[in-house]
């Protein structure tokens, strides 16, 4: 199984027909993506940067990018349920990162932050751990 970057994935998700360079990627990153392979977590973070900062796409377009490459079975991608749970928040308007972040700390009480905004919004969605403002 190979592991996969940020940019294989951005090849395969956005036909860029202005960047010549990925013109030229995008069979190969085709290619890989029809192998067994491993997406890890900071990639996955990495690649939502890419789709809404770079390419500048809409939320609801970056979340149907990242659920369709968690729907293909023969991807792994690291802890696939905390990342559903995240896609969730992310789409009832959660940062993805501090949605992925909270995912992942399902053991813990609380989630302690100085972020007032996701605070507010995590608590608007009664998302667990309960996240707390700290200071």
């Amino acid at each position: 199984m190979r592991a996969l970057d940020t940019n294989v994935l951005a090849r395969f998700f956005v036909d860029d027909a202005d960047d010549e360079q990925a013109v030229l990627q995008r069979p190969a990153a085709m290619a890989a993506l029809s192998e067994r392979s491993f997406v890890s977590m900071t990639v996955l973070l990495e690649l939502e940067w890419v789709l809404r900062g770079f390419y500048e796409l809409p939320a609801r377009d970056v979340s149907r990018v990242l659920r369709a490459l968690a729907s293909i079975e023969h991807i792994t991608l690291e802890d696939r349920p905390a990342v559903l749970v995240a896609l969730d928040a992310f789409d009832k308007g959660l940062d993805f990162a501090d949605a992925l972040h909270l995912s992942r700390c399902s053991r813990a009480s609380s989630f302690g932050t100085f972020d007032r905004r996701f605070a507010k919004r995590a608590a608007v969605l009664a998302l667990m751990p309960p996240v707390e403002l700290l200071g």
